[in-house]
């Protein structure tokens, strides 16, 4: 029966692990068709260009026409600009799952405290009203920490190596929940500044287009093609910027919950060395 957990680990971490893909998957679909849609019926909505017609300037002051003039990389920044939010609020709601019901930080001094004092299992009851992953790498530890202690054949030694490896392991489970679609949100750094300044090249070649024409230039097309590669490159630059924003701050509360694992860990460990010399 004590391995049974150890078997069924791989499973939940691969099924765990496609379940996220498919998250992934279909919400970078969704917002790119939601992008398209934004795009297509209500920023090209006839209402919102002279004479009713999108081909002709966009309604003094709308600025939804305006966006619909800066061409097709418009739907595309949209997408992605869509895709930071999915993602990072997503993240934002398992992260504060894997942080559990109450202060990580006071729920790693209590425990602490507890196995100080050698009140494993009350620690152990700590975990479960804690729950999410922190708890989970710390209960695991624990009832390791009790087993070794049951099993009077295991040295002092061997059952440190045997706790440590049982946390590592656990953490090794938890940990890529934490850090799943993190990845996205660091593409999308770079992608949204990429994509924006397409748009720019875009936008500056139409402008240019229009002053090459023979004769007078043509100035409604050249102001089409200078808003165009203005509004890009401003869709672009805030999609990258909220992005690297929330990648931060996601990541400094990973980092918050990865220290607080490996302090009562050390803890379990340093406490059943001490006890067991």
């Amino acid at each position: 029966m004590a391995n049974a957990p150890k078997t069924t680990a791989p499973a939940k971490k691969q099924e765990s692990g496609n379940s996220g893909n498919l998250f992934a998957s279909l919400a970078i679909i969704i917002c790119f068709v939601i992008g398209i849609v934004v795009y297509k019926f209500v920023m090209g909505d006839p209402s919102n260009f002279i004479d009713g017609n999108p081909e002709n300037q966009p309604l003094p002051g709308n600025y939804f026409g305006m966006i619909y003039h800066a061409g097709v990389v418009v739907p595309v920044l949209l997408g992605l600009f869509l895709m930071v939010w999915v993602f990072a609020v997503e993240r934002f709601i398992v992260i504060g799952r894997a942080s559990g019901t109450g202060n990580v930080g006071n729920f790693v001094r209590k425990v602490q405290q507890l196995i100080n004092g050698g009140n494993i299992d009350s620690a152990i009851v700590e975990c479960d009203k804690q729950k999410g992953s922190v708890a989970n790498v710390v209960k695991a530890g624990l009832l390791k920490y009790k087993d070794v202690s049951a099993n009077t054949g295991l040295d002092a030694e061997k059952s440190v190596v045997a706790i440590q490896k049982e946390i590592e392991e656990t953490t090794a489970l938890e940990m890529p929940m934490l850090e799943k679609n993190m990845n996205v949100l660091a593409t999308l750094v770079s992608i949204g500044t990429l994509v924006g300044l397409l748009g720019t090249v875009t936008g500056m070649i139409r402008a240019f287009s229009a002053l090459a024409t023979g004769g007078a230039p043509d100035s409604a097309a050249l102001a089409n093609g200078i808003s165009e590669a203005l509004i890009n490159t401003a869709t672009g630059i805030a999609t990258s910027t909220f992005a690297i924003v929330f990648y931060n701050i996601l990541t400094a509360k990973i980092d918050k919950l990865t220290y607080s694992i490996d302090e009562a860990g050390f803890s379990i460990v340093q406490t059943y060395a001490a006890n067991h010399k």
